[in-house]
């Protein structure tokens, strides 16, 4: 039987709320985890899925650049963005209204250990999405992400992807661009 996964929508929330909520999954699942391997009689952790929006807000992955950042604090401002500085992995990802932005806490151990596997999978899963509404979206080679017309001179991102994993219990995840067609 597969894991049970419980979906959260929080409409529009803060990213430093969601990235709270985030946090306090992911921490429970890898404490339960901890104490599953002392021999402890505790659940398994359990798998989320939280569906959001947000305000225009800027994140900085660990092995971002700060310089990659195109706005000054001044400008981000004048724009009412937020930036932050945060535990995943990539660069500078922009979130903002108009985006679907998906957040898994999952236990991979409930399915398969393989971090290169599961960000193969989040991408197929937007790939197949995206198929639903007559949008082609494609893998380019040796990036992240899901794109629009990737072997082109017009090849544009469509899905941003990074994610935290820490004892195979995974947070952050995908945030889906809006497109005008």
């Amino acid at each position: 039987m597969a894991p049970l996964v419980h979906c959260h929508y929080l409409g529009k929330i803060d990213y430093k709320e969601a990235w709270d909520l985030q946090e306090k999954l992911f921490q429970e699942g890898v404490q339960r985890k901890i104490e599953l391997r002392k021999g402890s009689d505790v659940e398994l952790p359990q798998n989320h899925l939280l569906f959001c929006e947000h305000p225009h807000v800027f994140t900085l992955g660990k092995s971002g650049d700060r310089d990659h950042m195109l706005l000054n604090e001044e400008q981000l401002e004048q724009n009412n963005a937020q930036f932050y500085h945060i535990n995943r992995g990539g660069d500078i990802t922009y979130h903002g209204p108009g985006q679907l932005v998906i957040y898994p806490i999952f236990d991979l151990e409930q399915y398969f250990t393989d971090i290169h596997k599961y960000m193969r999978f989040l991408e197929e899963a937007v790939i197949q999405t995206l198929s639903k509404f007559g949008i082609q979206g494609e893998r380019s080679e040796g990036l992240t992400g899901v794109w629009l017309d990737s072997n082109s001179v017009n090849a544009r991102k469509i899905c941003a992807m990074g994610v935290k994993s820490s004892r195979w219990m995974t947070m952050h995840g995908i945030g889906l661009m809006f497109v005008p067609i």
